[in-house]
């Protein structure tokens, strides 16, 4: 093949080289627009897993950049006044300079042409006289921008801002430096990469950039090369504590947002986006030089192993896109993490720590446990501090009190869940069975599905209400079964479906109007939730004055029925949720237009409910953290809304999102909404000592301990999980060992405690070595402590 490589980086340089080491025939030529000395930055983290791939492919490369290895497994937490190390983690690093000289040594010595100081010649003259050509050509990519409707990129640019500086103080673990000033919270991510010296990246959000006064230089700009000295000399004072005498070590340092890339293809015709061009990943879990050359392995893999270039191309774009994705999820947790670290300056130490390490969902309290065992201790004992608790047991299974009085065995919650089963809005059998096998499984409290308020507040006719006697009375054939045949509480959530009312069954058409037998819905404005559904009739004042005592009128139903607490349904695009949304509200009166008279009606309606239900027993809401979708609600604002509501006496906010129209693009993946609920916990929930449930695609007892201990939520709720199985709590309390309080077993089901053996692979195995492998060191704790002389003495 004849190849071109715009971008002499690591990616490009280790692709060329791999390329001419499979095939000496291969003519591969490299353009450098910089010098080869040239190169900015300090050390580049690498894992085990990608160094063991360098090994495998290039073993001189990895020969060479193992033996100049900075290596330790510790990361360092320095927060409140307090360090907390924590061991286990794995990492290598060495310095972006040397890894560049080998590089080009490598390729020089395949006989790969690699030209520095020379500009690429034009793309599409590339591509005319090469078989490939590859665009490793950086952030800002001119092939990628040449070229827009074949990739298809999106460029997210992030509000935090940052610098990467270095300092001769050779740290001997990963370093974390979380400062609390006037200004506000700012980080340091430190680490060290040789025997000289450490990475010193400085970064904090915008506003407390500017609060600063980094924003003196804002209008400078800085040719390559050239340091924003006024800023570094700022830091230098900020950070005089952390850096201990030693100094800063600039190259190439000024203030950068970070920008997220994207593409939705990687190629077009003949050529293909490799490294920072095609995605990146926010520098807080890992470099983009680990991805870089990760991705110049798999496609020289990809083309070798391939018969045409067509094949070659989208075997590469199939292996490496959903490992870059995955990466990607987790960088963004990441940095939106980093983004809102403000949020958290007031956290115990300690449970800061772990919410740290957490932050990306890749660690998690199991995972940690693995590690460093000690530190995970330390993070069950700090949680039973917290929480008020002598109790060895998960966190899951710690006890927690709801409102005034209403205790819980446990921090599980099933879900709320519309089961579309009921007849003239009477729960039955099913219900009974539904909800009473929820709480034999050990839930500590279980959510009843929207129970509608009135007829034509029923989403579907297979809804349940709460608007005539016979269903109060139904209801407390329910809630008596779960007092008495288990030790959960049960919730009602009541509800008027709005606009998104009078539709088919779930499994007949979500969200399609009924064929027959529809009846009139009522919204905030005549808008249709959607294309091909209702258009609603916009509710009038005497309508909400009718609905508002439905709402009370339920609320006693629900006291006499035996519930032992009250939720509001304020989410999912549902009338009152419908109100609060400026997508779905478009009153022109005093319940609609400003962010005030959207909450006015809601608020009218939670104060009303607020009257009549017993002060001794819980009364929360569920809200809709985000709208997803552009003019819509953001979390910002539903930090504002809870804020509300906890000042109109709620005392607790179960946190969804979404389903306020039918446009949305929700962002799905693991534990996805998680991070609204810990935005409204710690910036208002916390401080008045209102509970935050956590819910949506929880589905492993690990991540519920692990949003626990993190201090994200209160309380977790887990739906279709509890579908698939029932006795997920006391399952959960068995695969942990836990025998005790939070997860009593109904005593004809006790028998079942003890998980059952399922095959060979339990048996226990014998010992076949004589001596255990590192029996007599432990390696939790390793630390980067190379033998040199000062550099202070020497200067």
């Amino acid at each position: 093949m004849k190849i071109a490589v715009i971008g002499g980086g690591p990616g490009g340089l280790y692709f060329a080289a791999l390329m001419k080491q499979l095939d000496a025939n291969h003519e591969v030529t490299v353009w450098e627009r910089n010098k080869a000395s040239d190169t900015f930055g300090f050390g580049v983290v690498f894992s085990d897993e990608t160094l063991g791939g360098i090994g495998n492919a290039d073993p001189v490369v990895a020969d060479y950049m193992s033996r100049r290895f900075a290596r330790w497994s510790d990361i360092d937490i320095h927060f409140r006044g307090q360090m907390h190390t924590v061991g286990g983690q794995g990492f290598a690093a060495m310095s972006r300079k040397e890894l560049l000289e080998l590089l080009q040594r490598r390729t020089m010595e395949l006989g790969v042409d690699v030209r520095f100081s020379t500009m690429a010649p034009p793309v599409e003259e590339l591509s005319a006289n090469y078989d490939l050509v590859l665009a490793a050509d950086g952030l800002n990519s001119a092939v990628r921008a040449k070229f827009p409707d074949s990739f298809k990129p999106t460029l997210d640019p992030r509000i935090s801002k940052y610098m990467w500086l270095g300092t001769d103080q050779v740290f001997e673990a990963f370093k974390f430096f979380v400062k609390e000033t006037d200004a506000g919270t700012m980080q340091i991510h430190g680490y060290p990469y040789s025997e000289e010296g450490s990475t010193f990246i400085v970064e904090m959000h915008e506003d407390v950039w500017r609060a600063a006064g980094f924003d003196a230089t804002e209008n400078e700009v800085f040719p390559p090369g050239v340091n924003d000295e006024v800023s570094v000399a700022k830091v230098k004072e900020i950070f005089a504590e952390e850096l201990a005498g030693y100094n800063v070590l600039t190259n190439n340092s000024k203030w950068i947002n970070f920008t997220t890339v994207r593409n939705e293809h990687w190629r077009h015709e003949n050529i293909v986006l490799l490294g920072d061009s095609a995605h990146t990943a926010h520098f807080s879990i890992g470099s983009g030089t680990k991805l870089a050359m990760e991705d110049a392995l798999a496609l020289a893999a990809c083309l070798h192993e391939n018969e045409n270039l067509e094949a070659a191309l989208e075997a590469y774009e199939t292996e490496r896109r959903p490992v870059v994705e995955s990466t990607q999820r987790a960088a963004q947790a990441s940095l939106e993490w980093f983004e809102n670290i403000g949020q958290y300056k007031d956290q115990d130490p300690v449970q800061f720590c772990f919410n740290l390490l957490t932050r990306s969902r890749r660690i998690t309290y199991e995972n940690l446990k693995l590690r460093d065992t000690e530190f995970a201790n330390k993070v069950d004992a700090n949680f039973a501090r917290l929480s008020n608790s002598n109790k060895q047991a998960p966190a899951m299974f710690q006890p927690y009190t709801l409102g005034a009085s209403t205790e819980l065995v446990n921090r599980i919650v099933v879900s709320p869940m519309d089961m579309y089963s009921a007849v003239d809005g009477v729960p039955g059998d099913f219900h009974l069975v539904h909800l009473g096998s929820k709480a034999m499984g050990g839930a500590g409290l279980v959510m009843t599905e929207m129970v509608c308020v009135s007829d034509i507040g029923r989403i579907t006719p297979g809804c349940t209400g709460l608007y005539t006697d016979e269903q109060g009375e139904a209801w407390k054939r329910i809630t008596d079964y779960v007092h008495t045949q288990s030790q959960a509480k049960i919730g009602a959530q009541i509800g008027h479906s709005g606009r998104k009312g009078s539709t088919k069954l779930m499994w007949d058409g979500i969200d399609q109007p009924l064929d027959e037998g529809n009846w009139e819905v009522l919204a905030p404005s005549a808008l249709p939730y959607g294309e091909g559904c209702h258009v609603p009739k916009e509710i009038t004042a005497e309508q909400m004055d009718e609905v508002k005592e439905q709402f009370v009128a339920a609320a006693r139903r629900a006291d006499a029925a035996g519930f032992d607490l009250i939720e509001v349904h304020m989410a999912h695009g549902y009338l009152l949720s419908s109100f609060l949304s400026p997508l779905s509200n478009q009153r022109t009166d005093e319940y609609g237009g400003s962010f005030e008279n959207r909450l006015r009606f809601p608020l009218e309606v939670l104060d009303a409910v607020r009257e009549v239900w017993p002060a001794d027993k819980a009364l929360g809401v569920r809200v809709s953290a985000t709208d997803w979708a552009e003019g819509g609600n953001t979390e910002e604002d539903a930090v504002n809304i809870a804020a509300a509501f906890i000042e109109h006496g709620v005392q607790f906010i179960d946190v969804s999102s979404g389903q306020v129209v039918k446009s949305e693009k929700p962002a799905f993946g693991r534990s996805y909404q998680t991070p609204f609920a810990d935005k409204i916990r710690n910036k208002v929930a916390a401080g008045a000592d209102v509970a935050v449930i956590a819910v949506g695609a929880i589905s492993s007892y690990d991540d519920v301990n692990s949003i626990l201990l993190a201090g994200r939520a209160d309380l977790v709720a887990l739906g279709r999980t509890h579908l698939y199985n029932p006795q997920w709590t006391l399952q959960a309390a068995a695969e942990q060992d836990y025998v005790g309080d939070g997860a009593n077993w109904p005593l004809p089901y006790k028998a079942g405690r003890r998980k059952p053996p399922a095959a060979r692979t339990d048996a226990v195995r014998p010992r076949l070595s004589l001596l255990r492998e590192d029996a007599d060191q432990d390696q939790t704790h390793l630390r980067w402590t190379p033998a040199r002389a000062d550099i202070r003495q020497l200067a």
